[in-house]
C-alpha cells in the first residue's frame, strides 16, 4: 500500500479546502447506501402509505436529492459541485424490519462525488427517522457507507463482494 496522505491538510496541520484547478475535468459517480430500522409496524404503515404526514418515501426522496446538492453547505471543506444526476432509491425489507438507501451522484468535474452520495443517504435516513419518530422513537439509522467510486486519477473502486 503507498503511503496515503490527509488531502486537507497543508503542511503545517492546517485544515484547507483542496486545490482542484491542475486536475482532469473527468465522469465521475459514486454510489452509497444506508439503512434505517424500525418497528414492524412502523414499516408497514410507510409501505401501506398510512402515515398521517403523507407520502414519506417522496419526501425522504426528495431530502436525500436536495442534501446531495447542498453537501458543501454541509461539510466545510466540500467544494461546490454542478451534479448532472442524483438518485435516492429506498427499499423496504420487512424481512430485516428496514428500509435500505441506496444513492447515486453523478458529474463530470475535477473531483468526486463520494461525500454527496453518503451525505444523500444519511439525510434520507434522517428524514425517515423525522417523519415516523412520533410512533417509533427506537429506529436506529445504521451502516452508511460508500459501494462504489468511479472517475478520477484513483479510478475505480467498490466494495468488497460487490
Amino acid at each position: 500500500m503507498s503511503e496515503q496522505t490527509l488531502t486537507h491538510l497543508d503542511e503545517q496541520g492546517h485544515a484547507h479546502m483542496v486545490d482542484v484547478s491542475g486536475k482532469d475535468v473527468t465522469s465521475r459517480e459514486a454510489i452509497a447506501e444506508g439503512y434505517i430500522r424500525m418497528l414492524p409496524e412502523t414499516l408497514a404503515m410507510i409501505t401501506e402509505g398510512r402515515h398521517k404526514k403523507g407520502d414519506v418515501l417522496a419526501v425522504a426522496r426528495i431530502a436525500g436529492i436536495q442534501a446531495a446538492k447542498r453537501c458543501s453547505d454541509i461539510i466545510p471543506l466540500c467544494h461546490p459541485l454542478m451534479l448532472s444526476k442524483v438518485t435516492v432509491e429506498l427499499i423496504p425489507e420487512p424481512e430485516h424490519d428496514r428500509i435500505r438507501i441506496e444513492t447515486l451522484c453523478k458529474l463530470n468535474g475535477r473531483t468526486g462525488v463520494e461525500m454527496e452520495a453518503l451525505t444523500a443517504a444519511s439525510a434520507a435516513a434522517l428524514t425517515l427517522y423525522d417523519m415516523c419518530k412520533a410512533v417509533d422513537r427506537g429506529m436506529t439509522i445504521e451502516g452508511i457507507r460508500l459501494l462504489e467510486k468511479q472517475g478520477g486519477r484513483s479510478g475505480h473502486w467498490k466494495v468488497e463482494g460487490r
